[in-house]
């Protein structure tokens, strides 16, 4: 682990997916991921890599594409409407279990929206955006160090299992600077010794196809069945979250990315005036870590939980769903770029425990 530095979150995240092995990066300029483009255009070329600013979101993700398909680590960045555009891609993408990894650094909307912080990407990521039933394991990192470590390895995971790795930021996110340190640079793989790279066919190997496509019922199913497979793995083996000071806790504040760190000042302040209040901060928002919900959900000490979101409510289906009635779910939401505060959550606590 080298020395902290002072970076910007786009840049570092940038950093960690280059120390990961990204070798390629294909994107489209849109704020506020600006920064994770301009640094990879000459950063990336250091380490041997290539960098191409493509003509369209549509261009981008079909680079990637191919280029994960010829064994290779690729990146693209995007902001909430550039991801609406390249959903078709990534359902292709995840047809054809090829692995990449993409970026969101969600900006406020519906439509074009503002530049400023929001969540409401949380639907269009978990819950499939584009065309039919797949997943991609899904991160949304509350910090810029917890977003680098991520990074680091998420081309090793998105390899083991064939699946894209998604990383839900925000705004704030991407332009805060926070110090962060960074691990060695990973050896690369060679593509030839991947069993699903597009290598030409030569060395005794057979040819390999990258498809997508699969028009008779009889074989789509089962490659849809052998999908669901490995999201149910996915599940087993991929769940994280963060759990703050609920072992006693009468009320459990949840919120994902961001959000969390918003909520650990509110419940150390409320934990201060004496009032029993933990966190839940989901890591991987798919995998959903329905089971920690439902572990609290049984306790009897819990009395409710208050779900946090910069959104008109989203994850709330989820922890709506995993609590199942068994204690009230309360909703806490700003939109159109604005950012909760902790005092904003505390007056929250206080109105619902009257």
């Amino acid at each position: 682990m080298s020395k902290k530095i002072l970076m910007k979150g786009n840049e570092a995240i940038a950093e960690g997916a280059i120390r990961g092995g990204c070798r390629y990066f294909f994107g489209y300029p849109i704020t506020p991921q600006n920064e994770i483009p301009e640094y990879m255009s000459w950063r990336i070329r250091e380490v041997g890599g290539d960098y191409i600013q493509a003509e369209s979101e549509l261009a981008a993700i079909n680079m990637v594409y191919g280029a994960a398909g010829a064994g290779a680590r690729t990146l693209t960045s995007s902001s909430s409407p550039g991801l609406s555009l390249k959903q078709e891609g990534i359902s292709y993408i995840c047809m054809a279990e090829l692995p990449c990894v993409l970026v969101n650094m969600t900006r406020s909307g519906p439509g074009l929206g503002g530049i400023q912080p929001s969540q409401g990407d949380y639907f269009q990521t978990v819950k499939g955006g584009g065309h039919g039933d797949y997943k991609m394991l899904t991160y949304a990192p509350s910090t810029v160090q917890e977003a680098v470590d991520i990074l680091y390895d998420a081309f090793d995971k998105s390899e083991k299992y064939r699946v894209p790795v998604f990383i839900l930021g925000d705004g704030l996110l991407g332009q805060i600077m926070e110090p962060v340190s960074f691990k060695p640079m990973k050896e690369m793989p060679n593509p030839n010794t991947k069993d699903y790279a597009t290598t030409g066919k030569h060395h005794g190997k057979e040819r390999r196809i990258v498809n997508s496509l699969y028009i008779e019922p009889e074989i789509c199913e089962p490659k849809n069945l052998e999908l669901q497979k490995k999201y149910k793995l996915l599940e087993e083996k991929e769940t994280l979250c963060e759990e703050y000071l609920c072992d006693d806790a009468e009320i459990i504040i949840t919120g994902f990315g961001t959000v969390g760190r918003i909520i650990r000042t509110a419940v150390d302040d409320l934990r201060a005036r004496g009032i029993k209040v933990g966190m839940i901060r989901p890591i991987t928002i798919f995998p959903f870590p329905g089971e920690v919900y439902k572990k609290y959900a049984n306790k009897q000490s819990v009395k409710l939980f208050l779900d946090v979101e910069l959104n008109a409510g989203q994850m709330i289906e989820d922890v709506k769903l995993n609590v199942a009635g068994k204690k009230p779910v309360e909703f806490l939401g700003r939109l159109g770029g604005y950012v909760v505060s902790p005092e904003e959550i505390i007056e929250k606590v206080m109105e619902v425990i009257k």
